[in-house]
């Protein structure tokens, strides 16, 4: 790819919460680099944030980012720290005013700002182009490695097209969507030899054709492990939620030989939620796939393997071996296993929802699917943290968003700071007492059927786009009459265990089973798919590293 072709699609962003300022960074860089570059402007860091994030979905290139520093809500070292995540490689520069040079001097340690420079910069020609040339120069001899992104061919109301499109987003595998009915999306299918009628159409960046891929099969074409690189390890942790994630973290950098199994895409629930704001450390909140990133990161920085798309359909017990069985046949053993496979959204069981699932309703927040409700009228099932945060994330651009609860509040199943905010949104409804009777669509969701839950009396609504969020169930029925469960599956473990002061049935050991131990010594539970856990994310995070306390102890008396 020659240097032009190269930086056409390259992009330098600016963020300024001045309008003012923000066009006249824009209009100094578009003349100068307009056209070799791409100019995006943003004037917040939430908003600026959320573009360097579909730039990555989409495989583009940022070269330089220029942040102001005093910006509300979050300034531009917080706004440069979280960009950090999502294009490391960037060059990144700090405008200041002469008063915040400090701060300046100081965000060259914190985010390793490459240059800060002071307002006003005229004339550019002096102050503006020179430095820019040179941070250019150096991003493009830098090892920024452009990688060609994935394509994914389908339909916009497909079920499977939206799985694939979630699948890699979760994943953080740069894709770009093409409707399979529009021009491109024509052309691709035709230079692949598909005629359409299977969707979606993924193509790799080496460009080989994968039609209506499962999991497995696109995780091992877009670069993700989907094999254990040994047979036994010290420790298996099952889950890649914020608990499964904990776990690998501290396992793997503790010493042990770690081997994270996830089936679908780390971050479990925690990683589809669109903000969490009150996580220990995060004053300014953080997006769940954020967070998920950075602990998958910290995990494989300390050693631990992490396997995507494999089901593990079952754990034996072979002497002082624990073996996990995947749905292939294959198998891998380990001295210890901790399960932290969390929990799945319930199913909604009003009528017609089964068939629309991927077209218009949506389990979970389907953050793929936030840009397409923008200016549309948004419908929101549940009353708890997790329906909360996405009727605030989708509110910012959605005409409006219903929040249907069947309770009479939301006090009772959400937090206090989430109620408020939602209190305070001018284009978000809460209705209490409601539940979805039926939803109704040829091929899309297109109408929903409301009851009052006190008087049954029921409504039709048009609705194009509802998003659920009714409870959890664990993901445990694979470990009928392996370990213990209470009666709705989740998982017992420790004192839960011994109640009436004896061991569980077959426990062979003279001691009791540790706090997190389940009925099988060596096996231990954490996170949501544990009975009477917390159900946050700090708790999960704390049960992961706990666990893997009880581990080491484990070990030391086996």
């Amino acid at each position: 790819m020659t240097q032009a072709a190269e930086t056409a699609r390259t992009v330098i962003l600016t963020v300024d919460d001045d309008p003012g300022v923000s066009r006249a960074v824009a209009r100094d860089l578009r003349r100068r680099y307009g056209a070799a570059y791409r100019i995006v402007r943003a004037e917040s860091g939430e908003s600026a944030l959320e573009a360097l994030r579909e730039l990555k979905l989409r495989g583009d290139l940022v070269a330089v980012i220029l942040a102001d520093y005093r910006m509300p809500q979050m300034n531009g070292i917080e706004f440069l720290e979280q960009a950090l995540d999502v294009y490391p490689g960037a060059r990144r520069v700090l405008l200041t005013a002469y008063a915040d040079t400090n701060a300046a001097i100081d965000a060259i340690n914190v985010v390793d700002l490459d240059h800060y420079l002071l307002k006003p910069w005229d004339p550019p020609e002096e102050k503006l182009y020179p430095v820019l040339d040179d941070l250019l120069d150096a991003w493009r001899a830098s090892d920024y490695r452009p990688v060609p992104a994935t394509k994914v061919v389908g339909h916009r109301w497909s079920a499977r097209s939206s799985d694939v499109r979630e699948f890699l987003a979760r994943n953080q595998v740069p894709y770009r969507w093409y409707s399979a009915d529009e021009p491109e999306g024509e052309r691709l299918l035709a230079a692949a030899g598909a005629d359409g009628r299977r969707l979606p159409l993924v193509i790799t960046p080496e460009g080989t054709p994968l039609v209506e891929p499962d999991a497995p099969e696109l995780a091992a074409h877009v670069g993700l492990a989907t094999t254990p690189a040994a047979e036994f390890y010290d420790l298996v942790v099952i889950g890649g939620g914020p608990a499964g994630l904990g776990s690998a973290v501290y396992g793997a950098s503790e010493g042990l030989r770690t081997v994270l199994v996830e089936r679908s895409a780390t971050g479990g629930q925690a990683g589809q939620s669109s903000r969490i704001e009150n996580y220990l450390g995060f004053p300014d909140g953080v997006s769940g796939a954020q967070l998920t990133d950075r602990a998958r990161r910290q995990a494989t920085k300390f050693g631990a393997e992490i396997l995507t798309a494999r089901e593990v359909t079952g754990l034996e017990v072979n002497g002082s071996a624990r073996v996990v069985r995947f749905s292939d046949g294959s198998a891998v053993a380990a001295h210890s296993v901790i399960l932290a496979t969390g929990v799945s959204y319930r199913q909604l069981a009003a009528p017609g929802c089964d068939g629309l699932t991927g077209a218009g309703v949506f389990y979970g927040s389907a953050l793929t699917e936030a840009a397409s409700c923008q200016d549309q009228d948004v419908y929101i099932v549940g009353g708890a943290n997790s329906a909360g945060q996405a009727a605030m994330y989708l509110s910012r651009g959605a005409k409006s968003v219903t929040l249907l609860v069947r309770g009479e509040s939301l006090a009772a199943s959400m937090s206090y700071y989430l109620i408020q905010q939602i209190d305070e949104a001018p284009n978000i409804v809460v209705r209490t007492g409601t539940v979805v009777e039926s939803a109704h669509g040829d091929g899309r969701l297109e109408r929903l059927t409301l009851r009052d839950v006190e008087n049954g009396e029921t409504e039709s609504v048009d609705a194009q786009w509802m998003f659920v969020f009714i409870g959890a169930a664990p993901l445990t029925d694979w470990l009928d009459g392996t370990v213990l469960r209470d009666e709705r599956g989740f998982i017992l473990a420790g004192p839960d265990l011994t109640a009436d002061g004896r061991p569980p049935a077959g426990w062979e050991l003279d001691r009791p089973p540790y706090h997190l131990e389940t009925s099988i010594p060596g096996v231990f539970v954490a996170g949501d798919a544990r009975a009477e856990s917390a159900k946050r994310v700090a708790s999960a995070v704390g049960e992961g590293a706990m666990a893997v306390m009880l581990v080491h102890r484990y070990l030391e008396q086996s």
